[in-house]
């Protein structure tokens, strides 16, 4: 006689066949045309950073789960996307042992001791960038490739933007959504950009809340402040940012209300850095600051199934008495037997 089996396992129960290596193999693909486009731009410098950037992080997460002896579970392929976005988000200037260094902090610091993929609170690829500016703020934040003289310059366009050194003009427009610019590797064309976010969107692999309420939030706070719209948009990495660091699963509300805070968190601290802050830019803080509230965000913004369609708020206890007659209890067991 066959045995009976029976397997628990967590919610959902329901799934649409994606898995781990599915979901992050999309977003490879995504963000081909940024790595392209970075190598197009600033040379076999940003090729070699994205390869040595990928190779560390793959490297690092295989090492860290062999010597804590877990399942090696490299094949998922998360350690190759935090590999390329931390690329991304970096100049083609940067020296290739910062890189190294970087990863290590991404893969072991912000994601191995947390406890892997998906018990994370910060970002990796963002937590790896973040202590390579802080570090080393000359070499990630003083020199930049700039394409258009094809030699590094030492001012980006939104250190201009905030001394009120830019004109702006149709043709600058222009060249800033094409890409054709200094920046970092994979943020400078916001055409791409937007490409991805489209891709990411329509094989839901992304939701697009925390993005759209992220751009909105800092658009209409640049134009109530009397700033340029278009220049706020076009510039930094908003919109690298919105597309595929705060849509990340691990580190991003569950909620769609949850989502929407968060991205609206994430929007106002970018504006308030770039108009007030010591710093040009804000997106790399304002998400890892926003990271901080995720899990409180799920948790004000749950729902719980069957108390009503908001089901975010459960109802109090009735106070109910309830009496024991034990010689009654007795005589009903007697009654039964």
């Amino acid at each position: 006689m066959s045995e009976n089996k029976i397997y628990l396992s967590s919610s959902p129960h329901f799934t649409e066949g994606l898995s781990t290596q599915k979901v992050m193999l999309m977003v490879i693909i995504s963000m081909l045309p940024e790595c392209i486009a970075g190598v197009m731009f600033f040379g076999a410098a940003a090729l070699v950073r994205i390869l040595v950037s990928v190779a560390a992080c793959v490297a690092f997460e295989g090492l860290y789960q062999k010597i804590t002896k877990q399942k090696i579970r490299i094949a998922n392929l998360s350690a190759v996307v935090s590999g390329i976005l931390l690329a991304l988000v970096i100049p083609s200037t940067t020296p290739v042992w910062m890189v190294v260094l970087g990863a290590l902090v991404a893969m072991v610091v912000a994601k191995g001791l947390f406890g892997g993929i998906g018990a994370n609170v910060f970002n990796p690829a963002l937590t790896g960038r973040a202590f390579m500016f802080i570090s080393f703020p000359a070499a990630m934040g003083a020199c930049w490739f700039n394409p258009e003289i094809d030699a590094v310059s030492g001012a980006t366009i939104l250190s201009q933007i905030k001394n009120g050194a830019v004109t702006a003009t149709p043709d600058l427009y222009m060249q800033y959504f094409l890409g054709n610019r200094a920046g970092c590797i994979g943020e400078t064309s916001i055409l791409l950009i937007l490409i991805s976010f489209l891709f990411l969107f329509a094989t839901h692999i992304i939701d697009w809340r925390a993005p759209v309420a992220m751009v909105a939030t800092t658009a209409i706070c640049t134009l109530v402040s009397g700033g340029d719209v278009l220049l706020a948009l076009l510039t930094g990495g908003l919109l690298f940012g919105a597309t595929f660091m705060v849509t990340d699963y691990a580190t991003s509300p569950l909620t769609g209300y949850g989502r929407l805070v968060f991205g609206f968190g994430c929007g106002l601290i970018t504006f308030l850095i770039r108009k007030l802050g010591g710093y040009p830019e804000g997106v790399m803080f304002s998400i890892l600051i926003m990271n901080c509230f995720t899990s409180f965000l799920n948790n004000l913004t749950r729902r719980m199934y069957g108390y009503g369609k908001k089901g975010n708020r459960r109802p109090a206890p009735a106070n109910k008495v309830q009496e024991f007659d034990v010689a009654n209890a007795v005589e009903r067991k007697e009654e039964s037997k």
